[in-house]
């Protein structure tokens, strides 16, 4: 089972030197990094403990810089365990106490803590900051470690070993969701996103969206630590290849979705947990996104009101923030109404399938849309529905009968015949087969818009525009003949679009009214 390890602990500590001695991989790839001597961005690595299974894990290594816990938040989104690093000279500092307080928020329970430059002091000193660190985190395993000798790593390595093997991963959703921390473009190669993938899978020549931006990409290949793979899985950091979209257009918080499973919203309602007392404006560190935000209070639910659109789903945990680390909380509703509702968010937060399905179904509604509002896994929307006695609508319907290649559908095109007909009876500039236009039309609609411009240079017009000009020309000159049709066939039940037949299809928007849209 592939895990994610996230490191932790105040600046200096040694942590990217650890990282270093136990990978072989320096983890700082920023000039300024080398120059200044500290982590700035995060850094990665790949860790193989060897054993009756070889165990894969991924070291993910944060700043330590009170400055940069922003990127450490997105760091830390994701991991399975962390592990705390602590200088046998200084013990805990600031920024440890905040990186610790920062994983609880995110629910990471399982850790070891590594007492470095242990060769730098004597031993009693050694024996006094495991101590402390034994009681800084309870129940984890601390080791004594020295980078720069090596003495410990051996040690150290079968304690991640153990904490992995007794880590219950908890059950996130088993749609595809990727958080996207690094974006770049390589020649040759194109648009390369990283990540690590919370849940499900990707490989090559699967469809995603892209939110918020709303748009769909193709994966071109997948890579796991510099490594080509056919499919990646949930634990892993992951590289994907995206064609036909620049870099530009990406940033850290975007995320790789499975279509149709979690919705993108302005508004996100959760339970608070507080360190301090929470201002009416914080930060929100939500995956790796940072979003400003207000927050409206009601008892222990809140109601964070943001000011860019977010991905989120039922049981997402996140970090707020103002100068310090305030508190945090876990997503009750991704995408909720604008009122706070305290009782309907007390039946969410139970997280009883039946009763959520019974909640959500007040009115019909498909499956598909009970999908799409990241309240359920699969697993557990179908629980809910055999639960609460419903049938799933979406796959009650049944696909139409095939028929062999080349053949014509007799009925369907007997359905279709009037339609057609009629169409091209209302207005001639319209398409005689959804998507295509006639050409005779076509000419008749730019011999016209020539005519009406005698004397002047023609500007040439998309083909739908000079459409819509003909049908406007067209329009005016038979206006009270289309008033009146209007007026007759309203009551008649014809298929109408703010009061006019279907050639007004080709008015703008504006063009609501019979009047406005004669006076062009």
């Amino acid at each position: 089972m592939p895990l994610v390890v996230g490191t932790a602990g105040h600046i200096d500590h040694g942590k990217t030197w650890l990282v270093r001695a136990l990978t072989g991989k320096d983890t700082d790839r920023l000039p300024e990094e080398h120059e200044r001597g500290i982590s700035i961005d995060l850094g990665y690595a790949p860790l193989v403990i060897p054993g009756r299974v070889a165990l894969h894990l991924s070291l993910v290594d944060v700043p330590g810089h009170e400055r940069f816990v922003r990127n450490m938040v997105a760091g830390a989104t994701g991991v399975d365990l962390f592990l705390l690093v602590i200088d046998a000279a200084e013990g805990a500092r600031p920024q440890t106490l905040e990186h610790l307080a920062i994983l609880r928020l995110l629910g990471v329970e399982r850790s070891v803590v590594a007492v470095t430059k242990a060769d730098a002091v004597e031993p009693d000193q050694v024996e006094l900051a495991v101590a402390e660190a034994a009681e800084l985190v309870p129940g984890a395993e601390v080791v004594a470690v020295s980078a720069k000798t090596g003495a410990g790593l051996d040690e150290l390595r079968a304690a991640l070993a153990r904490a992995a093997e007794a880590l219950e991963r908890p059950e996130r959703f088993a749609a595809t969701r990727l958080w996207i921390d690094r974006a770049f473009s390589l020649r040759g190669i194109g648009t390369v996103v990283t990540g690590t993938l919370w849940s499900g899978s990707i490989a090559a020549g699967d469809l995603l969206r892209l939110e918020p931006r709303g748009r769909t990409v193709r994966v071109r290949s997948v890579q796991v630590h510099d490594q080509p793979v056919e499919q990646a899985q949930a634990g892993q950091r992951v590289a994907v290849n995206l064609p036909a979209i620049e870099r530009g257009e990406l940033r850290r918080g975007d995320a790789l979705v499975e279509p149709g499973h979690y919705p993108v919203s302005y508004r996100v309602d959760a339970v608070l947990e507080e360190l301090e007392p929470v201002p009416a404006a914080v930060k929100v560190h939500l995956g790796t996104a940072d979003v400003a935000a207000r927050v409206v209070r009601s008892g222990q639910f809140a109601q964070l009101r943001l000011a860019e659109p977010v991905v989120a789903a039922r049981g997402d945990r996140f970090v707020l923030r103002t100068e310090t680390t305030v508190g945090g909380g876990r997503v009750v509703d991704p995408a909720p109404p604008r009122r706070l509702e305290p009782e309907r968010l007390g039946i969410l937060e139970r997280g009883d399938p039946a009763a959520i399905v019974s909640l959500l179904t007040a009115e019909p509604v498909t499956t598909t849309a009970l999908q799409a509002m990241g309240l359920f896994s699969p697993a557990e929307l179908a629980s809910g529905l055999a639960t609460a006695g419903l049938a799933p609508r979406d796959s009650a319907r049944r696909a139409p009968p095939l028929r062999a290649l080349g053949t014509r559908d007799p009925a369907a095109a007997a359905r279709r015949a009037p339609r057609r007909k009629g169409l091209r009876s209302r207005c001639r500039c319209l398409p005689r087969r959804p998507g295509r236009g006639s050409g005779a039309a076509r000419g008749r609609a730019r011999r016209r818009g020539h005519r009406a411009r005698r004397g002047h240079r023609a500007r040439r017009l998309p083909r739908d525009s000079r459409q819509a000009e003909a049908c406007r020309r067209r329009l005016r000159r038979s206006h009270g003949a289309l008033r009146a049709r209007s007026r007759r066939t309203a009551d008649a039940g014809a298929d109408h679009v703010g009061g006019f037949p279907r050639c007004a299809w080709h008015l703008p928007p504006h063009s609501a009214t019979p009047a406005r849209a004669l006076r062009l």
